[in-house]
């Protein structure tokens, strides 16, 4: 992947309006409530609730919202939630994955495809996309000032990484495996790297640029499927480039 397209990506996240950190923070909620229901509140033994807090104090997630989340979420009957995850494809041909966690087939469904053919998109069969996204542990350091980009490949070999991206920002991948990312991140929070971002991932394979007008569309489609409450994660791969 186009490690300039992932440092827009981060950077543009970092910069947003109070209203787009509000969107960011729903998305990281979200992640963390799948969480909680799927291993339940303990971080020792739910790795992937650890792994999902640890992305929303990387997002500056207050405590306070964070543990509200885990609250609210462990208290409630999960036993009637499944995941589900939509593949078809935008405006220009962008291949997009809609992740979902519902206690209602038919009506998160129904609020998946009206979103694709409102705005231009075709929403496809199981398999008509994921085969271009590669599911990977990422973790994403920040360059400040003096780094070593040197130490760091060695932290990630050391800790078993498939692959490293030294450009704007050092990327490490893993196996896609919440143990694993959070084992990463430990290690290079103790050797005092920044991590921007981490998680298991859905990397793509190739982007699609969209023109101008596209791209106003598309993102209207992806702020459309994220009103719905089902909606954990839209993965896509339109190029973040301007």
């Amino acid at each position: 992947m186009s490690g300039h397209s992932k440092w827009n990506n981060i950077k543009g996240r970092k910069e947003k309006s109070d209203a787009e950190r509000s969107k960011i923070f729903t998305k990281v909620g979200r992640e963390i409530m799948v969480a909680v229901k799927e291993g339940g509140i303990n971080i020792d033994t739910n790795s992937k609730l650890k792994m999902a807090i640890a992305k929303a104090r990387q997002y500056n997630m207050p405590n306070d919202r964070i543990n509200n989340i885990i609250k609210k979420n462990s208290e409630v009957d999960n036993s009637n939630f499944s995941e589900l995850t939509y593949e078809g494809y935008g405006i220009g041909g962008v291949a997009v994955l809609v992740k979902c966690f519902t206690d209602n087939n038919n009506r998160t469904g129904s609020d998946v495809r009206y979103a694709f053919d409102k705005f231009g998109g075709s929403l496809g069969s199981s398999g008509c996309v994921s085969y271009m996204f590669d599911t990977k542990g990422e973790i994403v350091l920040e360059k400040t000032e003096g780094f070593d980009s040197d130490s760091a490949m060695m932290i990630a070999i050391e800790n078993n990484a498939i692959d490293c991206e030294d450009d704007e920002v050092f990327t490490v991948y893993t196996e896609p495996s919440a143990n694993v990312v959070n084992d990463m991140v430990a290690a290079f929070e103790q050797a005092g790297y920044k991590i921007l971002s981490s998680g298991v991932e859905m990397i793509p394979s190739n982007f699609i640029k969209l023109n101008d007008a596209q791209r106003e569309t598309f993102e209207k489609m992806i702020d459309k499927l994220n009103e719905s409450d089902d909606v954990v994660d839209v993965i896509h791969n339109m190029d973040e480039e301007e």
